[in-house]
């Protein structure tokens, strides 16, 4: 079946007939216009605000290549420290998932203690509000500032690193937990007020039963999000595979 191209005269007709259509799609250019024009006038002045020369970006660019191009020129690899880097891989994950599990742990009651359908009550309203208070500052505090403020604390080495997951996640983790427990459908919890459940029973199998699939795919997520997170804080002393980084790239000398 093939199809055949619309006539022009064809094509008035159906401007004359439905004339909102036409007119919505010539909003929609004029619009993605006005936007793609707001981008570039950014940049323009993003460069020129902080005086980024059009040569001095292109020399970044330059090097950038260079260094991705280095990555993959491996020099006396049989003389790398295997054992020793895979010591540190074995730390990081260990960090990872000790703090990941601990602060999914902590998080899961203080997201209970934050949702407003679970403190729904006006005398346990402002409870949320302080929890939801709380989450919000630990959240707020970037994880490299934790496993500095640990490695202080408690010195360097994978407990800072441990502490600083800790704290990060349950920030995070807390709040998605609570929207979580937020987003379900009520109807459950209603019938299970219908039969006589007390608030316990309603919260454990009216709402978490919903927001379990959430509540298990987040964690997972965080400890994918956290491997990563975890060779930042090697940087700053808390433990892991960034430990050796600094020295094997040579940073700060220029010789990489």
């Amino acid at each position: 079946m093939s199809v055949q191209p619309i006539s022009a005269t064809n094509l008035q007709q159906l401007k004359q007939q439905n004339p909102e259509i036409f007119s919505r799609q010539g909003r929609y250019l004029r619009t993605l216009g006005m936007i793609t024009v707001a981008i570039v006038l950014y940049y323009v002045f993003f460069f020129l605000v902080f005086g980024i020369s059009w040569p001095q970006f292109a020399n970044g660019c330059q090097q950038i290549s260079r260094y991705f191009m280095r990555m993959f020129v491996w020099h006396d690899f049989a003389n790398w420290p295997f054992g020793y880097y895979f010591q540190q891989i074995f730390i990081t994950l260990a960090i990872v998932f000790a703090g990941t599990i601990t602060a999914t742990l902590l998080a899961l009651p203080l997201s209970f203690l934050a949702a407003r359908n679970v403190m729904s009550s006006p005398v346990l309203r402002p409870i949320a509000t302080l929890v939801r208070r709380l989450l919000d500052i630990l959240r707020g505090i970037d994880m490299a500032i934790w496993g500095l403020i640990f490695v202080r604390a408690v010195g360097m080495g994978p407990l800072a690193g441990v502490l600083a997951i800790v704290m990060q996640d349950i920030g995070l983790l807390g709040k998605l937990y609570a929207e979580g427990h937020e987003a379900v459908d009520k109807s459950p919890s209603r019938g299970l007020t219908a039969v006589g459940a007390n608030g316990l029973q309603k919260h454990r199998y009216g709402i978490f039963t919903q927001s379990f699939p959430t509540f298990l795919a987040l964690s997972l997520y965080q400890i994918e999000s956290n491997t990563r997170s975890a060779a930042v804080l090697g940087f700053v002393g808390a433990g892991g595979s960034a430990w050796s980084m600094p020295r094997t790239c040579g940073c700060g000398t220029g010789t990489w």
